[in-house]
């Protein structure tokens, strides 16, 4: 089934919260949409991850534990996936193809993992190969531990950089006073690893005694975009602050991003977390939104495809339900824009290989963005 959606416009007027907003932390509704959703893969639950392969086919994630294959309108349940620790935010997480895929095959997954002797469950990261609608040739590639059966903060996105380094995050899994500040435990990190699991012998911690050699980063709380910026080669993650606070930072080697020593955000339920927002020794986001859109995936438009958008990203709001654009000069965003205003919680967001951009959302399916002629 497929269907058009034209998207209202509305003007939007912003909260502020404890923190004050900076002017470009405002967000706007274009006057005019030069784009039509359309529903592309129908009745999905939470799509929580997607990549395409060479023949434009789909792999979608769903969060419950299916792999799909969706190839010229129809689904099939790719068979022989891990199980999976489906409780709160954790599931069957993020998917990405090697970017030599067409070469070795390689297809890389992080989900919330039951193995261990602890009970309940915390992320993994995994690579296998699809052959006749199967994952063969599996290899758990990171399992971080204790498990815990907290339902929150398992992270989780998976990115390349130029040099065909790995990087994943995981949350703090809840745990926000011990795990994200410590790099001898993991949860609230994120992770570098050679395509083939092992530890690239520049990491920062490669010389601390006990730490995990993994982490590339760490003080975060909970990431669920990473990309690699296709222009500058850095690797932008974006990650769930509590109430405000979110934030998009540029991954630094060895770097803490504070949390929860330092925040945009305060409690759940109205109390301060910290009175600071910056430490010395500590990196500050490039953006930071307060109220919280709760963002999840991000991507950045290289397509000439939709008017003025080469050169910014679009991110998910699970929160306030639209996809959002963010305006860049340099490293500043100096614009918001709100698209698909209402149209359900977005879990992901890519740009395909035909130039378009395409939109999990929840509930409903992956809409492709079709430009107004």
């Amino acid at each position: 089934m497929k269907n058009s959606i034209i998207i209202p416009l509305l003007f939007v007027v912003t909260l502020n919260f404890s923190c004050a907003q900076n002017p470009e932390n405002k967000v706007n509704t274009p006057k005019e949409m030069f784009f039509t959703p359309e529903l592309f893969v129908d009745e999905l639950q939470i799509p929580w991850g997607f990549t395409f392969l060479p023949d434009n086919s789909l792999l979608i994630t769903e969060k419950e534990g299916k792999l799909i294959h969706f190839n010229k309108g129809k689904k099939s349940i790719i068979g022989n996936i891990p199980e999976v620790y489906n409780r709160g935010q954790g599931g069957l997480l993020d998917i990405a193809l090697h970017p030599k895929y067409k070469e070795n095959g390689w297809i890389y997954l992080t989900y919330a993992s039951v193995e261990g002797k602890e009970k309940g469950g915390h992320t993994a990261l995994m690579r296998a190969k699809l052959k006749d609608n199967s994952l063969t040739e599996q290899q758990e590639l990171y399992k971080a531990t204790p498990n815990t059966t907290k339902g929150q903060h398992f992270g989780s996105r998976i990115a390349f950089d130029k040099n065909g380094f790995l990087y994943f995050s995981i949350g703090e899994r809840g745990d926000r006073d011990t795990n994200p500040q410590d790099i001898k435990r993991d949860g609230g990190k994120i992770y570098r690893l050679h395509d083939d699991g092992r530890i690239p012998a520049d990491n920062p911690f490669q010389d601390v005694k006990g730490a995990k050699t993994a982490i590339y980063s760490y003080g975060h709380r909970n990431p669920q975009g990473l990309i690699m910026h296709p222009v500058t080669g850095e690797i932008w993650d974006h990650e769930h602050g509590p109430r405000g606070g979110d934030e998009i930072n540029i991954i630094k080697k060895g770097a803490n991003y504070g949390w929860p020593l330092v925040t945009y955000g305060i409690n759940y339920g109205g109390t301060p977390i910290t009175d600071k927002t910056e430490m010395k020794g500590m990196e500050q986001p490039i953006h930071y939104w307060v109220p919280s859109i709760a963002p999840s995936g991000m991507t950045y438009v290289t397509s000439d495809i939709y008017k003025n958008w080469k050169g910014s990203i679009l991110v998910g709001s699970l929160a306030f339900q639209y996809l959002e654009r963010l305006i860049l000069d340099g490293n500043k965003v100096i614009a918001r824009e709100k698209l698909m205003d209402g149209m359900g919680r977005v879990r992901a967001v890519h740009e395909g290989p035909d130039g378009l951009i395409y939109v999990a959302v929840e509930g409903k399916g992956i809409y492709k963005l079709i430009p107004n002629s």
